[in-house]
């Protein structure tokens, strides 16, 4: 009976062992699960309440707004009844409330102000928006000018005058004197007065795309960019206290050289400079972990909103932060990704094929505050 008792002791020494090396190792695989969950997670920076009310403008790449019409002067052959895509009057007035219904969703308890747009046909695809939708309640009006680029697609601003009483706009056209034999679309500048009585300059961008490589096409948009800061660079040489905001699709990081030394906009936002342009895009790709477009399974941020320096001095009577800039990513704007896990933007087309989704970008966000009572 005595060596049969310790023999049972001895297994359940050795079981206890054992089970204590398994629950180590579960321990130890849950550690390594949750640390590596943290370091992929969104992070949530300190976000400092601000109460007072905000004027909103958005900008949303709006993946190949077309009608069903051809253009003789354009190449939107593949956006026709017949074409590769068989885009018909369907396909395209779900794509008009497809896009107000973004517009609307974002506005939150108001329409936008100022709605940028790019990636949009021409004029009657802006009118189809404004008019037979839901925005027509909206009262938005329209800056558009048809642009140079081979496939038609331009760029537009959509303002409702009660929050936006235009003085002047203007555009762009973007000459290569390095590719002569290339045309894309123009910058849109406009100028207005809020009712707080500022004025707030405003720059529509979308520069040229990676196609061809990102090496490759670099220098196109370092060139746009230092167009567009020489334009920057004349408002406040008029008016060094300026407020500025340039958005758009940039088809480039923050961090990239085009918006890093084309633009000259910094990222940090201590002790800010009414004369130096500021990203609050890159503050909120770093801290979230997030973006407007994904690429082979990365998300970038190529949507972006980069404002003056004098739009961060909070005792202004309108100002910003790094705080204000947003991405909008509702659960309809996104679907499974199969390829490369999580989500991505659900898209009007898969290659040439339909699928019936919103855009392959999601829209950005920048809400200028006001104070209370001015």
């Amino acid at each position: 009976m005595v060596p049969r008792i310790l023999e049972l002791l001895k297994e359940l020494r050795i079981n206890s062992y054992r089970l204590m090396n398994i629950l180590r190792n579960i321990l130890m695989f849950g550690s390594f699960m949750l640390a590596l969950s943290c370091s992929c997670e969104k992070k949530i920076p300190q976000h400092i309440e601000d109460t007072n009310p905000y004027y909103r403008m958005m900008f949303y790449n709006v993946e190949n707004l077309f009608d069903t019409i051809d253009s003789p002067d354009t190449n939107d052959s593949e956006f026709l009844p017949d074409g590769r895509n068989e885009w018909n009057s369907d396909r395209y007035y779900e794509k008009l409330n497809h896009i107000a219904r973004v517009v609307t969703d974002l506005g939150g308890d108001s329409y936008p102000s100022l709605v940028g747009l790019c990636e949009i046909e021409n004029l009657d695809v802006l009118e189809g928006l404004i008019l037979s939708t839901s925005l027509k309640e909206a009262g938005y009006e329209i800056i558009h000018k048809e642009s140079p680029d081979y496939r038609g697609i331009d760029v537009a601003l959509l303002y409702r005058p009660g929050d936006f009483s235009l003085l002047e706009y203007k555009t762009w056209q973007v000459w290569f004197p390095f590719d002569e034999g290339y045309s894309t679309r123009e910058v849109l500048y406009a100028a207005g007065e809020l009712p707080t009585k500022d004025v707030l300059h405003v720059f529509i961008n979308h520069w040229p795309s990676r196609g061809g490589g990102e090496l490759e096409t670099r220098p196109k948009r370092i060139f746009v960019a230092e167009m567009v800061r020489s334009k920057v660079d004349s408002l406040l040489a008029e008016d060094p206290d300026a407020k500025i905001v340039i958005t758009g699709d940039f088809n480039d990081e923050p961090s990239d050289l085009s918006i890093i030394s084309g633009l000259n906009a910094y990222y940090t936002f201590d002790n800010p400079e009414n004369n130096r342009l500021y990203n609050p895009s890159h503050y909120l790709q770093k801290n979230i972990y997030t973006g407007s477009y994904k690429y082979k399974g990365s998300w970038n941020m190529l949507d972006q909103f980069i404002i003056s320096g004098s739009l961060l001095d909070t005792s202004d009577n309108i100002y910003s932060s790094q705080y204000d800039v947003h991405l909008f990513e509702e659960d309809y704007l996104l679907e499974k990704d199969d390829t490369y896990m999580g989500v991505k933007p659900y898209r009007t087309y898969l290659g040439p094929y339909y699928n019936g989704g919103y855009s392959d970008h999601l829209p950005v966000y920048l809400d200028i505050r006001y104070k209370k009572g001015e």
